[in-house]
């Protein structure tokens, strides 16, 4: 919800000056409800698999990982992003309100008073037309400025990190999220990111209260569970009257380096297969797969960096799986790293303007179109489609409507088609490139037995398409 007392405010500093600030009130009503309208609140689909907005339209999860968005960026900085990420077709942020403690912005705003969540630290009396504003001014800000742009702010109210270390407790936690709740009620475009890297067996006590006090005072905003890597939020809360869709981190581990757990190294899919088994059925998605430009698997900055065509990957595989949408990540904007930091975690050394062009974050634009060119409600998975599925990166996945069916191969080898389970008589046959979101001419073909289908190019890692037939 835009605050009226902020609006001139964004205005001026974007240079949009003369057409807000000499508005009468009459205008300025009117500027507020074109805002609103732009913003309508999420929910979950009919048919529990998916979201879909209050008047009913699909509503596909492309998100973006900005995690210190708040602490990092000052106002011109959060607008160039959040520009950018709306032209490049993403529509939800996930944020940490608080990545620690001690959390300071831009500005030198501190956000807590001795570091407690309990105590928010608010400043009366200040004059923001005189650019005088607190951490939580700045919050404002920025989610109310992500709001006129259509984007969605998914927020992490406290990382798991200083939760872990005991620096939350119960009764901290309980203060904490009726603030957050309180303040942030009438904004339609937040989603709550309960957790923060964190197994939900850790500090449960804390995050169930979180959840409870956001689901009984935010009743009408998503919440979830953001957990550790290569785990769910369905492993510690699926049956919680608080949460409304899983989450799951696939991690940035490649198949070798990860040995414990589920082990399922990179077939981020399988997360998906088990959550879409459930009861009672709930969406899920991949709120943090590996990020483009990361060290496979994470800490050594030695190891290869994970590419554009890997976060290909998990998108098409985790969506056809039965996924609601896809977060992407790149590992400098994520830490919205700046030519002023010290430092940077993970061997980045790419600046986040730069980072913010990244290959990957262009093409993902590009599957949230394909899904949205189909009819969205009535999409399941179907692997009975596929007869050569393959294992790994030659993984052939398929999803289907009543008359469509799309199939992924990441390696751009022949896929094996059992016909005659959608459609008519006969079907159209194209090949939908993921890099480009363009697709070539359609075949016509005999809708019953199997068929054969080999896209252009060399069978190898990368040269990825997916096959349409309708």
């Amino acid at each position: 919800m835009i605050r009226n007392s902020k609006l001139g405010n964004i205005f001026l500093l974007f240079g949009v000056v003369v057409t807000v600030l000499s508005c009468n009130p009459k205008e300025a009503e009117e500027q507020n409800e074109v805002v609103e309208k732009g913003v309508l609140a999420l929910k979950i689909s009919e048919n529990q698999r998916y979201f879909q907005t209050d008047n009913g339209e699909p509503f596909f999860w492309l998100g973006d990982t900005g995690w210190l968005l708040f602490s990092k960026l000052d106002r011109e900085a959060s607008e160039k992003y959040l520009e950018n990420r709306k032209q490049k077709g993403f529509n939800v942020i996930q944020v940490m309100v608080l990545h620690t403690t001690e959390a300071i912005n831009a500005y030198g705003d501190t956000a807590l008073v001795n570091g407690n969540v309990a105590t928010p630290k608010l400043i009366e009396g200040i004059d923001q037309e005189k650019g005088e504003y607190d951490y939580w001014d700045h919050v404002d800000y920025v989610i109310d400025l992500a709001g006129q742009k259509g984007l969605y702010m998914a927020l992490v109210p406290i990382w798991g990190s200083p939760v872990r270390a005991g620096q939350v407790t119960g009764r901290d936690a309980d203060a904490y999220s009726k603030f957050l709740a309180e303040r942030y009620k009438d904004s339609k475009h937040i989603i709550w990111l309960n957790g923060g890297d964190v197994p939900g067996s850790d500090s449960t006590a804390v995050w169930q209260k979180i959840g409870h006090n956001l689901r009984e005072l935010n009743p009408d905003h998503l919440i979830t569970f953001h957990p550790r890597g290569r785990t769910q939020s369905s492993d510690w809360f699926h049956h919680e009257n608080w949460m409304d869709f899983n989450m799951f981190q696939s991690g940035h581990r490649r198949y070798d380096q990860d040995t414990a757990g589920k082990a399922f190294g990179e077939d981020n899919w399988k997360y998906v297969e088990v959550d879409y088994a459930l009861k009672p059925t709930k969406p899920t998605l991949d709120g943090e797969p590996s990020y483009e430009g990361i060290p496979q698997g994470l800490h050594d900055p030695k190891e290869p960096l994970w590419d554009d065509a890997a976060v290909r990957r998990y998108g098409y595989w985790s969506v056809f799986a039965g996924a609601a949408g896809y977060t992407y990540g790149h590992s400098a904007v994520m830490q919205m790293h700046r030519s002023m930091d010290e430092s940077s975690a993970y061997g980045n050394n790419i600046l986040w303007e730069e980072a913010m062009d990244a290959p990957g974050a262009k093409q993902m634009v590009h599957l949230k179109n394909l899904m949205l060119d189909f009819p969205y409600f009535e999409r399941i998975p179907d692997q009975s489609l596929v007869l050569n599925q393959g294992e790994k990166y030659d993984y052939l996945i398929a999803t289907r409507g009543n008359d469509y069916a799309l199939i992924y191969t990441y390696t751009g080898r022949e896929i094996e088609v059992q016909l005659g389970t959608f459609g008519g008589e006969t079907i159209h046959a194209s090949w939908f490139n993921p890099r480009t979101g363009e697709y070539t001419e359609k075949e016509k073909v005999e809708n019953k037995g199997t068929h054969k289908f080999k896209p252009s190019g060399e069978v190898q890692d990368g040269n990825d398409w997916v096959l349409v037939l309708n």
